[in-house]
């Protein structure tokens, strides 16, 4: 009783024994209860060898101790004549490395292919080793009773072990696995839950929500646990509100309940072919339906509806800079923006072009389109030597002033404009002639 002598320094009596039964947990949130007849000191989340079900030992974490034992046990309705099994010590070293994590996966997906060759309808969901790895508990579920004999001895030649097959639900299955709900969470049978209740439809009917099975069900194809942690406020709330009410009789027409609001009491009614709702009070609808009995009739319903307060919003000053909407995801996307860029860029280089030729004198232009170290006449494209050219101007016919077969005159100087200086182009003239596409220039054939 050396452990104990803390209790001298407490106002307790002298012959007061603590309570010897704890409380383990092992993985997949199964708990037993064990008699610590040693009285070894253990403290909450100890790993510790206990007794095993058949023999051995098991290696788990102490999730109880104290008083509080007591009062689980009482909620399990366990008396303490049905608490057997005892602890052995503290887990040491050796207890933790035999601890076969990767050992059960493995084994678990050796065993399902050994159902899929004997074609058995059961899915293997987790294997449990014992703490010295001389049992195996394998968790499976099925619509119905499976004959898994000759699993079982494949299973014994194989892995060589003591097996023990468990069918479990589906919601025991989602516990053992785990996971991530909607909420965002972790499952809350795979934490803290440890009974389930039953869960129907009625207790989403009682809080107004839609029967849509994709966002009732969870992870394990049932409705979700969680419909029942608020469904006694609802119960509560929903005493005051009258119950299976369909219409309103009035003087202009029926109208009929669309919608209720259980926490701040107001209903809604419509009349017939019309889209608004009529927000009224629940002291008012049980006053016109003790009306209705008596064979009375309201005058009209929008007369007594409930002025609603609108929903102030709150905008949020941000203490930071907000640059997110500074560049545009789409920018370069924008057609008219690449337009307006490549109009620019046409802009700036008939600028320049107009630099340059403001820059040189006017030169006329060659009559025998020679170049200007006085080669050979260029025959581009629009310079093609032309054989009825000397016939034309023998016979002293006019060439035509536009087509193909134009004949280059030396251009004349005209007079200069008002406001723009002797001897330089307009600009006007410039600027076209720059923003016309470019055709690349051939090369002056060798004749």
């Amino acid at each position: 009783m050396e452990v104990y002598d803390w209790l001298s320094n407490l106002d307790m009596p002298s012959n007061y024994i603590p309570f010897q039964v704890i409380e383990v947990k092992f993985k997949g949130a199964r708990k037993e209860f064990f008699l610590n007849v040693d009285n070894i000191y253990l403290e909450i989340g100890e790993l510790i060898a206990v007794e095993g079900p058949t023999g051995g030992y098991d290696i788990g974490h102490v999730s109880l101790t104290g008083e509080l034992v007591r009062m689980q046990m009482k909620r399990r309705k366990t008396h303490i004549d049905q608490v057997t099994k005892k602890v052995y010590r503290k887990a040491t070293e050796a207890d933790v490395e035999k601890i076969a994590k990767d050992l059960e996966w493995e084994t678990m997906h050796k065993a399902r292919k050994l159902a899929l060759d004997l074609r058995l309808s059961m899915k293997i969901s987790d294997v449990d080793y014992q703490g010295d790895r001389t049992k195996a508990t394998f968790f499976y579920t099925a619509e119905g009773r499976v004959d898994f004999r000759e699993l079982i001895k494949k299973m014994a030649e194989t892995f060589r072990i003591r097996i023990e097959m468990r069918q479990i639900g589906m919601r025991q299955e989602a516990g053992r696995l785990g996971g991530i709900g909607s909420c965002g969470r972790e499952l809350c049978c795979s934490t803290w839950l440890t009974n389930f209740k039953t869960v129907s439809t009625a207790a989403a009917r009682y809080q107004n929500l839609s029967l849509n099975t994709l966002k009732l069900a969870g992870q394990c194809g049932k409705l979700k646990c969680c419909l029942n942690y608020e469904l006694d406020t609802y119960l509560d709330a929903l005493k005051d509100i009258p119950d299976r009410i369909e219409s309103l009789h009035t003087e202009i027409g029926t109208a009929r309940h669309q919608k209720t609001d259980i926490f701040k009491k107001i209903m809604w009614f419509s009349y017939p072919n019309t889209e608004d709702w009529i927000p009224l009070k629940v002291s008012r609808v049980k006053e016109i339906m003790a009306m209705n009995k008596s064979g009375q009739k309201p005058v009209n319903l929008k007369e007594e509806a409930v002025e609603l307060t609108p929903v102030a919003v709150v905008e949020k000053a941000h203490d930071y800079e907000n640059v997110v909407g500074q560049d545009s995801l789409t920018r370069l996307d924008d057609k008219s923006r690449n337009k307006g860029s490549r109009n620019s860029k046409s802009a700036a280089s008939g600028s320049r072009n107009e630099g340059r030729s403001n820059s040189r004198p006017d030169r006329p232009s060659r009559p025998d389109g020679q170049n200007r170290q006085g080669g050979k006449p260029q025959q581009g494209r629009n310079n093609k030597p032309n054989p009825n050219q000397n016939k034309n101007l023998a016979q002293g016919a006019n060439p035509p002033a536009n087509g193909p077969s134009a004949i280059q005159q030396p251009a004349q100087a005209k007079a200069p404009q008002p406001g723009q200086p002797a001897g330089q182009p307009s600009a006007s003239k410039n600027k076209n002639r720059n923003n016309r596409r470019k055709k690349p220039r051939e090369k002056p054939k060798d004749e």
